[in-house]
């Protein structure tokens, strides 16, 4: 009898404590469940302000060159706009690494060295930047703002194919695919049923989105290859390096261009408050794609792409009484399917 009591209590016991394991393991994974759920939706608003940021600077930047003219021309000059966006850049990245610093101090990763291997592999890509952003000001003598914003999803073609000839990367079927249904909506979307000319834009506003495209590719893909190379290096210190030599080459496009007039007229002459704006627009874009990168994922571009193209020709029906025609919308549907193909058709590593 007194061994049965005994047995019972320990059983007692057992149960007692069995119970209290999965309450507090219910417990904890009710707290890991919460706290995953918390991480979820505060992931879900960061991705949702990055989207939003992106797609208002990408679709009002056309917009604000074009808005910065004035009877048709810049009575800035561009070669300084250009400049300012590279030194607000520059500031910007030098801002965010004395942040670094202060919280974290200074390690190898963050420190900004001036060694010849770490700062020469940066004038390659400043240079192709800052033409293909001075080429971006005179593209708007033959297109208007919608049908740039179309045309630009070219360089998406060309670091494609590059990717493919420098850094080896295959590309899918779906790829490929993605490739000729973007030259076949740009195509579409600049077609003319109201003129004598087939499509709205010249041939000389064509080379120059090609030229600006593989600018872009090129210079996008050799930045790729200079990150990767070290991906550990914190990106701040990677993009002053880039920035600081865009300033220089854009005071070397200043003295070839732009220097009389400058010189007569004063750095800032013909500077407007939307002239401002577009210059805060381009340098804030570099920080969001920077962003993009970092904590959201490539579907967040395609989208904000995509939805700039729509809002860029909708705000400009109001602002440059442009026109909206079937073709320009069934132009820029296309476009946006193979933007989203192309982001989804990327081959899954095997495992």
């Amino acid at each position: 009898m007194e061994y049965r009591r005994v047995k019972d209590q320990q059983d007692i016991e057992g149960l007692s404590g069995k119970s209290l394991s999965s309450a507090n393991a219910a417990a904890t994974a009710g707290g890991l469940s919460s706290a995953g759920g918390a991480k979820g939706k505060s992931s879900w608003k960061l991705k949702s302000v990055v989207t939003l940021a992106l797609t208002l600077l990408t679709s009002s930047q056309a917009i604000l060159i074009v808005w910065s003219k004035r009877a048709g021309k810049y009575e800035y000059s561009v070669t300084t706009a250009n400049f300012s966006v590279e030194a607000l850049k520059c500031l910007l990245s030098l801002a965010a690494l004395f942040r670094t610093w202060n919280r974290h101090g200074v390690t190898d990763d963050n420190r900004l060295t001036t060694s010849f291997d770490e700062v020469s592999v940066y004038p390659i890509p400043a240079v192709l930047y800052m033409v293909k952003n001075l080429l971006q000001y005179y593209i708007f003598t033959y297109v208007d703002a919608p049908a740039y914003q179309i045309l630009k999803n070219l360089n998406i073609i060309s670091t494609g194919v590059l990717y493919r000839i420098i850094l080896k990367k295959k590309l899918s079927e779906i790829q490929w695919a993605a490739f000729v249904l973007l030259c076949a909506g740009c195509t579409t979307a600049q077609l003319n049923p109201s003129s004598d000319r087939v499509l709205q834009t010249p041939i000389q506003g064509w080379m120059m989105a090609i030229v600006m495209a593989l600018l872009s590719g090129f210079a996008g893909v050799y930045t790729e290859a200079i990150i990767k190379k070290r991906p550990s290096r914190n990106i701040n210190v990677q993009n002053f390096w880039l920035y600081i030599f865009g300033v220089i080459f854009n005071i070397v496009a200043i003295c070839v261009q732009d220097y009389d007039e400058v010189m007569n007229k004063g750095f800032f002459h013909g500077y407007s408050f939307i002239t401002v704006l577009m210059i805060l627009n381009h340098a804030l874009s570099g920080i969001a794609v920077s962003m993009v990168m970092k904590y959201a994922d490539n579907i967040v571009k395609v989208y904000s792409t995509s939805v700039a193209m729509l809002l860029t020709a909708v705000v400009s029906v109001f602002l440059f009484s442009f026109h909206l025609s079937l073709a320009f919308f069934l132009g820029s549907t296309v476009v946006s399917v193979s933007v989203y193909l192309h982001s989804v058709g990327k081959l899954q590593p095997q495992k």
